[in-house]
């Protein structure tokens, strides 16, 4: 074939600044852990007992699964989605009902000391059924039949991550309108999203029967300061309408569906409730933990909230914190710069990528990537609720380290076979 090259190494033409990268954030992730929990009687970086231990092992664990998957021929990627999206989503409507609940969410099978959380790998394998839903189907985003389609892959998962009360995670895929709109979906549908997310924020703040006023209160204004009333009426009516069906959803679902301590997080960050030795306590705790760092931080092992263990899911959830402190200000901005970096890189290769699987694929793991920085450290901040999302490549935990690895070196095989010219 014209324009092939031999490869004589897996990693010969593969992205290095997105490699070492990724490689940066894992080691970063690792120190942070060990600070995070760190034990006099157990200061050896190590030592399995400890979380930091484990996580070695689950770093040196996930390089190999890199290994393995740059070592399998691209096309094997390009074919294998509707298969690993089927085994994934069977693996998380079996959590859902089989697994065991930790913090009110069924999510994770547990087999002696090891976890998995199935929820991670589900990110992974929509990301390829997406792409390949692309790649194989004549798709025009501007067709509704197109979109019913594209929503049908997400559709899916956010279900049964909800059915295991896995709010969270069930939000990440809200992030594919982004993919969506690369591919040709109208920017009326991210209008839509964020007058959408502005009305739910309302409806919470303002509370439902205030926003059932207000609403009819806005028409009939409309209505009379319109040029042409009649055209304003009818206007009104198909945007009021479908407002007030959301306000009563979005009611509903706070009062019936939301647990006592998701509504308690709510109320917090929209400041209606003062609890901070409840539902705002871990929120508290981070922002003066962030807060104390200062511009410089605190050191090493320095950090008193850290050390002190005021910040609950130190090492999970709130990991920005133990960052934020011991390295301050200076320390938060180059792991941010880190994370995008590493976005920029991702971007950049699903750009150049000459098959439509390898495009959507590549900016599926980008938004994936994305969201999860936005919501974690958006929480730590008290900027969002905190709804138990890790930070990619940095907090504790085997089943994230594994999917978020998986996704870049599935993108990094893709790149290198471009650069084979395989398509």
């Amino acid at each position: 074939m014209t324009g092939m090259r031999e490869q004589k190494s897996v990693f010969q033409f593969i992205d290095k600044p997105l490699l070492w990268t990724y490689i940066a954030l894992t080691l970063i992730g690792w120190i942070a852990i060990y600070a995070a929990v760190y034990n006099p009687q157990h200061q050896n970086l190590w030592d399995i007992q400890q979380n930091y231990g484990k996580q070695m092992i689950w770093i040196l664990s996930s390089w190999l699964i890199m290994m393995i998957l740059l070592s399998v021929h691209p096309r094997v990627y390009h074919h294998s989605g509707p298969l690993v999206y089927l085994v994934t989503m069977a693996l998380g409507l079996t959590v859902a009902f089989l697994g065991r609940e930790v913090n009110g969410a069924r999510a994770w099978f547990e087999i002696g000391s090891f976890k998995l959380q199935p929820a991670e790998f589900m990110k992974l394998s929509t990301a390829m059924m997406v792409g390949y839903f692309f790649a194989n189907q004549p798709i025009r985003m501007d067709r509704f039949s197109s979109q019913i389609m594209a929503g049908v892959w997400l559709f899916i998962p956010a279900t049964l991550l909800l059915l295991q009360k896995d709010t969270g995670s069930a939000l990440v895929y809200a992030s594919f309108i982004l993919v969506y709109y690369r591919e040709g979906l109208s920017v009326n549908y991210l209008i839509y999203g964020l007058a959408i997310g502005l009305l739910s924020v309302l409806t919470l703040w303002l509370s439902m029967k205030t926003m059932w006023m207000v609403i009819p209160v806005l028409l009939v204004l409309y209505i009379v300061l319109a040029a042409d009333s009649r055209k304003a009426f009818f206007n009104g009516i198909k945007l009021a309408v479908p407002a007030m069906a959301l306000v009563s959803g979005v009611g509903y679902a706070f009062d019936h569906i939301l647990l006592e301590h998701q509504k308690q997080r709510i109320l917090v960050l929209l400041g209606k409730v003062d609890d901070l030795r409840g539902a705002g306590y871990n929120v508290h705790q981070s922002l003066i933990a962030i807060g104390s760092g200062g511009f410089w931080g605190k050191g090493f092992l320095q950090g008193t909230q850290t050390k002190f263990d005021f910040v609950p899911a130190q090492s999970t959830d709130f990991i920005f914190c133990t960052i934020a402190e011991e390295y301050g200000f200076w320390g938060s901005t180059v792991l941010l710069a880190l994370f995008g970096f590493l976005l920029y890189r991702i971007f950049l290769i699903a750009e150049r990528q000459p098959s439509a699987f390898g495009r959507v694929y590549g900016y599926s793991v980008g938004c994936i990537i994305f969201i999860h920085i936005t919501i974690n450290i958006g929480m730590t901040l008290g900027l969002l609720p905190v709804i138990g999302i890790p930070l990619p490549m940095i907090s504790y935990g085997g089943s994230s380290l594994w999917s978020f690895t998986a996704m870049i070196a599935i993108l990094l095989r893709l790149d290198t076979g471009r650069m084979l010219g395989i398509r």
